[in-house]
């Protein structure tokens, strides 16, 4: 009696899910991983990088081991006010956009900065990273009877021809697999079906109707 007023307080969905084939909840979160990753790939403009680079190089009063560490502070500084506030002009964005679009990076064993910009256009993105590289040098050359270092143009930024964003096949692959595993997790704690529902285990005589069966014989 108990059993079956549970049963009956038991919400829908809860039992609907109960009668499902296991395999139906892997399905369904793959389909519906893969439609959302694959809309959302479709409606996120594609964004394209850019990359300049800057080598260090050391003057007669210096050395290589100088020109490394101060390619190092170069790369840290060049995000800064004073550097971006030259660049805008050239890259013809506001220094909001630079900051949050213009990254730079060093290597621990050459003088080189690599300076990387991100936009939703190609040829943004290229001017940015030049405009930033430009305004680096010029910072550079200005304290260089300090530093016995200069910054000189390594390589220009080149308009990108793809984007560096995912594709919207990469973004549905990405979303199938996300909603796969949260399928598998919900297989795992959906409620399991007992005795006397379809398809769930078949019922065992307990002890006492067995004894009752055999006080009958």
């Amino acid at each position: 009696m108990t059993e079956t007023f549970t049963a009956r307080r038991r919400p829908a969905p809860f039992a609907r899910a109960r009668t499902l084939p296991p395999w139906t909840l892997i399905a369904t979160g793959v389909l519906a991983g893969g439609l959302l990753g694959g809309g959302y790939g479709l409606v996120t403009p594609p964004t394209y990088a850019a990359t300049s680079y800057v080598v260090a190089v050391p003057t007669e009063k210096s050395d290589t081991a100088s020109a490394l560490g101060f390619a190092q502070a170069y790369g840290r500084v060049a995000n800064q006010i004073a550097v971006l506030g030259d660049a805008q002009v050239w890259a013809g964005v506001p220094v909001r956009t630079l900051q949050s679009s213009v990254q730079t990076a060093t290597s621990p064993d050459a003088p080189m900065v690599a300076i990387t910009a991100t936009s939703s256009r190609p040829d943004v993105a290229a001017d940015m990273a030049n405009a930033v590289a430009r305004a680096l040098t010029r910072h550079a050359e200005d304290t260089k009877d300090d530093t016995h270092v200069e910054l000189q143009q390594f390589a220009r930024a080149t308009r990108p021809a793809s984007p560096s964003s995912a594709s919207p096949a990469v973004t549905g692959l990405v979303g199938a697999s996300a909603g796969g595993l949260l399928g598998g997790l919900a297989l795992l704690v959906r409620p399991r079906r007992t005795a006397g529902e379809p398809g769930g285990p078949a019922s065992v005589p307990g002890p006492a109707f067995a004894a009752d069966a055999h006080g009958q014989l």
